[in-house]
């Protein structure tokens, strides 16, 4: 039998207010009525979707399950009349998913060219690679910002947009080890603050050393650039990452780039899902140009 959306409607109000008399008020139906109906739908999927805790309810597990695909289910459906109702270019939100341990600046330059106007919105959340890709299905996301490629086979429906690539360099603060220093020499007598082994970054990094036949001194690992950019601060080491990263730092002075890293870049996406009616906005946000050619910073060292 097909799912009563009425009745699954009423749910996803239920379960948002966290009460039955609430929901009803604002339903502008009976508290029993509504009861009722709720019964209906748990008679038709086969399983309780509340419990009664105290004065309140509780969603059971088949609930929570649920409530998620209720929500998704409503979403789209305002998504679908957003974009066909006939003021369709009015005013927006561009909804971002952002990899957790991605580069704040890079996000940002990103989403510069939408920034302080008053018609959009911008929502931007974080997350892992794999939370991500299902808000991106789920129609959570209109876009996926990442360092990290997606999977990719012949029933994918993900579309890869490569926004930049940077290159990468030792940086540190002015002082930590002689600025005319060879690069290997800095690699073997600094301590060094790395990416941590899993990203495509540090593959890159053990690779180079192995070529340079150097053993670096790690000082500190870390999967967040947010946090290298700390550590660098800190005097902690020669940080390895993309001068995009501390580009303010290296503005003001307080951090300088020692030397940029032979062979290294990081990639920078941003997926999309193909879609009839994609989010006008997108095509703002993936035309303007690449986020290393506007980053204003200059080599040093």
């Amino acid at each position: 039998m097909p799912l009563n959306l009425h009745h699954l409607r009423l749910f996803h109000a239920v379960a948002h207010d966290g009460t039955l008399t609430g929901a009803a008020r604002r339903l502008n139906l009976s508290a029993s009525a509504l009861s009722a109906q709720i019964k209906a739908l748990e008679a038709d999927i086969g399983h309780p979707l509340f419990e009664r805790i105290g004065r309140g309810l509780a969603l059971t597990e088949a609930g929570r399950i649920a409530l998620d695909h209720a929500d998704s289910i409503f979403r789209t459906a305002e998504d679908l009349s957003s974009l066909l109702r006939e003021n369709r270019h009015a005013a927006r939100a561009l909804r971002v998913g952002a990899l957790a341990t991605l580069s704040r600046n890079f996000q940002l330059q990103f989403l510069r060219p939408l920034l302080g106007r008053d018609d959009v919105e911008v929502v931007l959340r974080s997350g892992s690679q794999a939370q991500l890709l299902l808000g991106l299905e789920t129609m959570a996301h209109d876009v996926v910002l990442t360092n990290l490629t997606p999977p990719s086979d012949a029933a994918s429906r993900f579309l890869l947009h490569r926004i930049a690539e940077q290159p990468v360099s030792l940086i540190g603060r002015p002082g930590r080890g002689k600025a005319s220093a060879p690069l290997v020499e800095l690699l073997a007598t600094q301590p060094l603050i790395l990416p941590t082994p899993e990203t495509a970054m540090r593959a890159e990094f053990d690779a180079l050393v192995q070529r340079l036949g150097v053993t670096p001194m790690i000082a500190a690992e870390a999967d967040d650039m947010a946090m290298i950019r700390l550590l660098a601060r800190e005097d902690a080491g020669l940080a390895v990452v993309p001068p995009i990263v501390v580009r303010d730092e290296l503005r003001s002075g307080l951090l300088i780039e020692m030397r940029p890293l032979p062979d290294m870049t990081e990639v920078f996406y941003a997926v999309t899902f193909a879609r009839r009616f994609p989010n006008p906005l997108l095509a703002e946000v993936l035309t303007q140009p690449s986020p290393e050619t506007a980053t204003g910073v200059s080599r040093s060292g």
